[in-house]
């Protein structure tokens, strides 16, 4: 008995195939990898969506910096005259010029979230062809599983059922699970950014005192 189990310990350690001599011959652990990111910039659906999001990303870029704009605008016709403003008015221009700065970073924020949905859903038509490939191939060829290779930790797209333990482990932990784990992850890609603001596009009122908004 303890020869057997150090037999299939081997063979699972080293994916070798074990001696098929009787019924009781198992098919070989075969693994498999792949560069979702090389393979996805290698489908034609790659150019539409970098082209889309390059757009998309413009626009933002564009509203940004026409509010930078406004702000700019203000801040300079602000400086020239403060000397001539009456208290009320200069406290009133003041409370403006940081409202300005407040809306400027809200959208700087708003735009980055926006930015990443924007790109989840220019992709996800392709990692979900990427997926179904990824199973057929991994079906046709007796993958028994296929990584990711992208980053410095693999990621699972393909896998079995009963090669998850994830129940196992927490009945282990004396715990009862809500909903069954899922079989794989599926394709990831890293998310887009928001170009950074023009320099200084939420600066403060330069060399004037103002009064922060509570």
């Amino acid at each position: 008995m303890k020869t057997l189990r150090l037999t299939l310990a081997a063979a699972l350690l080293t994916a070798g195939t074990l001696a098929a001599n009787s019924a009781q011959a198992q098919a070989p652990l075969k693994i498999g990898y792949t560069s979702v990111q090389y393979v996805l910039s290698q489908m034609p659906e790659s150019k539409q969506i970098e082209s889309s999001l390059k757009t998309y990303n413009e626009q933002l870029a564009a509203q940004m910096k026409s509010k930078y704009t406004e702000y700019q605008g203000k801040l300079d016709a602000y400086q020239k005259s403060a000397n001539t403003m009456t208290d009320v008015v200069k406290a009133d221009k003041e409370k403006e010029l940081t409202g300005l700065q407040q809306s400027i970073q809200e959208f700087q924020r708003s735009a980055e979230q926006s930015l990443q949905q924007k790109q989840q859903s220019l992709l996800r038509p392709a990692l979900d062809k990427l997926q179904k490939t990824i199973d057929d191939v991994a079906t046709e060829n007796g993958y028994t599983y296929v990584l990711n290779s992208d980053g410095d930790t693999p990621t699972l797209l393909h896998g079995p059922k009963e090669g998850d333990i994830s129940e196992i482990v927490l009945k282990k932990m004396g715990i009862t699970p809500t909903a069954p784990a899922p079989l794989k992850s599926g394709p990831t890609t890293g998310a887009a950014t928001m170009p950074a603001a023009p320099a200084a596009a939420t600066p403060g009122v330069n060399k004037t005192k103002t009064k922060s908004k509570k």
